[in-house]
Parts: C-alpha cells; sequence; structure tokens
C-alpha cells in the first residue's frame, strides 16, 4: 500500500535513473512499513516515516525539472495559434 504509492511518486519524479539509491531504499522503507501491523509498536512505525518523509523531500529536491505548462504558456500558444491562422488568412490560404 505504502510501497504502491511510494513507487508511483518516484515513477512520477522520474528520479529512480538518477538517484537509484536513495530510490531503492525509499522503497525498502516503505516495503517494511507495509510489512508492521496497525497494532504493532507506534514507535517503529513513527521512525519509519520520519525517516521515509526525509528521504522522499531529498529525492522530491533531486527530480529533474519537469517541463509543464502553466495557463500563461497556454494563453501563449493559444496567441501564436491565432496569428499563424490570421498570417494565413492574410496570405489568401483560407
Amino acid at each position: 500500500m505504502i510501497a504502491d504509492a511510494v513507487s508511483v511518486e518516484l515513477d512520477i519524479l522520474g528520479v529512480t535513473s538518477t538517484s537509484p539509491g536513495l530510490a531503492a531504499a525509499a522503497l525498502k522503507l516503505a516495503r517494511a512499513m507495509d510489512r508492521i501491523d496497525d497494532g504493532d509498536s507506534p514507535a517503529a512505525q513513527a521512525v519509519l516515516a520520519d525517516k521515509l518523509h526525509a528521504l522522499m523531500i531529498r529525492l522530491r529536491a533531486l527530480a529533474p525539472v519537469q517541463e509543464k505548462g502553466d495557463s500563461v504558456d497556454d494563453i501563449t500558444r493559444q496567441r501564436e495559434k491565432r496569428r499563424a491562422e490570421a498570417r494565413e488568412r492574410a496570405a489568401g490560404g483560407e
């Protein structure tokens, strides 16, 4: 359960290839958390959760910047599309 969520986040972050050791450690911690029963040792759960949290913060910081457009980029693309269409109409290429 936790390991699955961590695995998905690692895939989204794209850090498995750039930081394989840290990614493997995060998965190992997550699997260890999954193996602890809910009623067992809250202190152990807390320690594992804290370590996993710290590791995920490091991995997020190491993640390559992903180019995702924001609303400004969307507006710019729409404007460029309209300009291209206007140029085409002006050139007689309806």
